[in-house]
């Protein structure tokens, strides 16, 4: 466990340093919920780390060192588990699974989603995912003819959306050709009413409901109707099977688990994390690369060396041709990649010890709130060399040992791949790390091979607002056909 040394005098999560805040609700008002993320970084520039604050009367401990977070990752979820309001509050939204579900539960359901998500079963999968790729390209190809203004964060949701149901679950919504969808709208209403609650200083909803939470439980009704009839149905085709047969996707692994004579996982448990995979797989890979839009969209030069890479790797194609040309896309991935360095899609992950813990001095009882910042570490230049410039060459191994980069790219310095938690670590690290990389050389390659793009708004007007994950506030951009 990594912990102070003993001689390190000890400290209680009282003593550290805190904002000043006000009698029964803490720093509540300091934090408003779209940038609070922001404000948790300011304070942690102005006293240091780790430091405390409060949400009403419960203490948050916030830390920033790369090394505790590795290690603490690295002990889930044995010693540590993620802030328990997380998963208290996505057990009422139905939406329990993978991602938030704590002890023995765990194992048996990661080791379904790891074997979907798996390198070879993405690979396998990749014809459909370059049809789902050629859907978005004409969507875009239909926007630019017409000269209108493109939704970037909009399409980029349709898309994942559309991808993680037919790998998963072996259905295809195909929300990229239908204009209004309401399970993509349904869908879109989830993080954010998890952030309003997660920071809520009391359960209200379950004294009183506003008009936004009912129209958020009318969502929920009607998103796990339609995952009820994807279980139907999926069960449907396994009875009608003339011959038996290894599962085919997701879906139908957590099934036949489930029906198995000696199973412990329930239709809720199925259900839970067919909708975790719905709204993880659209909201974190849409992001990355939505951010990476406000880079290429804003330097042309930029965009005009990605576009030479994506068609030197396409050929005559409008999408990747294949899973093997796809890895050699690598800047496709690093422009994303830099651009979540800079704009992180998780400022920060929460955890509580499971016992009692001494780290860095601290006593930390059981239970104790830790929120662990990604983003300053991120933005030390002992970890990245010139850390605020976006630079997705860093992320090359070219570049990094036996550089062919262009004269204006960053010189070579620190890189430390560690510092970089985007899709966490230890046991708990994401499972679908593969998949959105795959997702974003697919849609850069294919973007900037057959348009140009242009952002159609200041860059400056564009925001970070933190909806559990942080999203630009807007990505409009108008698209030229090349």
């Amino acid at each position: 466990m990594y912990a102070a040394s003993v001689s390190a005098p000890s400290r209680e999560v009282d003593d550290l340093p805190s904002p000043r805040g006000l009698p029964f609700i803490g720093n509540l008002h300091q934090l408003p919920p779209a940038t609070h993320h922001l404000t948790l970084e300011r304070w942690a520039a102005e006293l240091g780390t780790p430091y405390m604050f409060r949400f009403g009367t419960t203490p948050v401990t916030v830390w920033n060192d790369i090394e505790l977070s590795h290690a603490v990752m690295r002990e889930r979820p044995h010693r540590y588990r993620r802030y328990a309001p997380i998963e208290n509050i996505l057990k009422e939204f139905g939406c329990n699974g993978l991602f938030s579900i704590e002890g023995a539960a765990w194992e048996p359901q990661r080791r379904l989603v790891m074997q979907a998500l798996s390198i070879p079963h993405i690979k396998a999968f990749y014809p459909t995912l370059a049809a789902i790729t050629e859907r978005l390209r004409r969507r875009w190809e239909a926007a630019a003819h017409a000269g209108r203004v493109v939704d970037m964060i909009e399409d980029l949701k349709r898309f994942t959306v559309d991808v993680t149901s037919a790998l998963a679950f072996g259905e295809d919504p195909n929300t990229l050709e239908n204009e209004r969808v309401l399970l993509q709208e349904q869908l879109g209403m989830l993080l954010p009413m998890l952030m309003t609650r997660v920071n809520a200083p009391f359960a209200y909803w379950h004294y009183v409901k506003f008009p936004r939470d009912r129209k958020f439980d009318e969502a929920m009704i009607a998103v796990h109707r339609h995952i009820r009839e994807l279980m139907a149905r999926a069960r449907a085709r396994m009875r009608d099977e003339t011959s038996a047969h290894a599962p085919r996707n997701l879906l139908e692994a957590m099934l036949a688990l489930r029906d198995a004579s000696d199973s412990v996982i329930t239709d809720d448990d199925v259900a839970a994390n067919v909708l975790t995979m719905l709204v993880a797989g659209e909201e974190t890979t849409a992001t990355s690369i939505a951010w990476a839009l406000l880079f290429l969209g804003t330097d042309d030069a930029l965009q005009a060396r990605v576009a030479a890479c994506a068609r030197r790797v396409l050929g005559d194609s409008a999408v990747c041709p294949g899973y093997g040309a796809m890895r050699e896309l690598d800047l496709c991935e690093a422009v994303c990649t830099e651009a979540s360095r800079l704009h992180p899609v998780a400022p920060y992950l929460s955890f509580e010890p499971l016992e009692e813990v001494r780290l860095q001095g601290v006593r930390l009882p059981a239970g104790t709130k830790m929120f662990m910042l990604n983003r300053p570490a991120m933005m030390d230049p002992h970890n990245y060399a010139d850390p605020g410039r976006y630079d997705p060459d860093r992320w090359l191994h070219d570049h990094r040992h036996e550089s062919t980069a262009p004269e204006s790219a960053s010189p070579r310095g620190a890189h430390e791949p560690r510092a970089y938690l985007q899709f966490g670590a230890g046991p708990r690290v994401c499972p679908g790390r593969h998949l959105a990389a795959v997702e974003m050389r697919l849609v850069v390659s294919m973007l900037t091979a057959n348009f140009t793009a242009q952002l159609a708004t200041n860059p400056a007007a564009i925001r970070e607002v933190c909806a559990f994950t942080a999203v630009p506030s807007e990505m409009p951009m108008r698209l030229a056909l090349r």
